[in-house]
């Protein structure tokens, strides 16, 4: 698995880089920005971002296992290989319980998923609340009259639905999980998904708040890249406009191979609305999935191939 993982991997990625149009301009941008600090630091940001993804599944597996930080890592990578090649991410879970003894792996599951509404739910309050500050501010203004829908009522209350119900689901998993239950066809899947239920509020809201970290992280490093890019648009406006970024992101079916121009057609659309810089736009959104999703995914994806080499010998 591992070798054809990282063949897959490899083409896919080539294949989304050289699609790309304007490919030899960012390219170029992404080149000389390298000789800025500000770039090595958001580099250098990517280990805290997957290192607190490590701490975070290390906590949620010890309900089922006892993982070292190092291990707990290496399946988080692992679980970003595989993810690159399926739609929304959904890949992240077979990647992850590959260091999960196997017969924790389908419990495993129900735990990336708790984290996973961990985190989604900080981009989902953090999303809405961007639309709710740029829709109500002056600086916004310019935001809304050129994106009216984004912030039609409709779209806003539906974020904040989704962002309400994420946070019950998390926080009063017991009844979901006493709901399932009742329901004769889904009970044999209850023995699977208990684990969940032995989170302790102090603990669940831990978790949150290394989510909320590793969120601030993502969102520094977009802020600094396009500055880097020469993008120079207030640090007010940045940060909001990344957030419903994210938002957007979250919402929009991707595929690995496509998510690349989704981003870059997502970011150019919110962000070009205060800078002309199209090409520095574009630069910062292909650097940000170059540092937080390609590379960690190829580490990923030789960690798999290390794993298939030890079991043959």
């Amino acid at each position: 698995m591992g070798p054809v993982l990282f063949i897959v991997l490899s083409w896919s990625l080539y294949k989304q880089i050289v699609q790309q149009p304007d490919l030899g301009l960012r390219w170029q941008q992404i080149k000389y920005s390298w000789i800025n600090p500000c770039f090595w630091i958001v580099f250098g940001l990517m280990f805290i971002n997957w290192g607190i993804e490590g701490a975070k599944w290390k906590q949620l597996i010890s309900a089922l296992e006892n993982f070292s930080f190092l291990k707990a890592l290496k399946s988080v990578l692992a679980g970003c290989s595989i993810t690159m090649l399926t739609p929304n991410r959904i890949g992240e879970y077979g990647g992850r319980i590959i260091y999960v003894a196997e017969e924790n792996r389908i419990k495993a599951i129900s735990l990336t998923i708790l984290g996973s509404i961990s985190q989604l739910g900080i981009t989902m309050v953090m999303g809405t609340i961007g639309l709710f500050i740029l829709k109500d501010s002056l600086q916004g203004a310019v935001f809304v009259k050129a994106l009216p829908w984004l912030f039609n009522n409709a779209v806003l209350f539906f974020s904040f639905l989704v962002t309400v119900m994420l946070f019950l689901i998390y926080f009063k998993v017991h009844f979901f999980i006493s709901l399932i239950s009742r329901i004769r066809i889904l009970k044999s899947v209850v023995k699977y998904i208990e684990v969940v239920d032995t989170f302790s509020g102090k603990q669940l809201l831990r978790l949150l708040f290394l989510s909320l970290i590793r969120y601030m992280i993502f969102i520094l490093q977009y802020v600094m890249l396009l500055r880097v890019m020469d993008v120079n648009i207030s640090l007010f406006l940045s940060f909001w406009l990344i957030t419903i970024f994210y938002l957007t992101m979250v919402m929009l079916p991707t595929v690995g191979f496509i998510e690349l121009p989704v981003r870059a057609i997502t970011s150019v659309k919110l962000i070009s609305v205060y800078s002309s810089n199209i090409i520095g736009i574009q630069a910062a959104a292909f650097g940000i999935w170059l540092i937080n999703l390609v590379i960690p995914a190829i580490i990923g994806s030789l960690l798999i191939f290390g794993i298939k080499i030890m079991k043959e010998r």
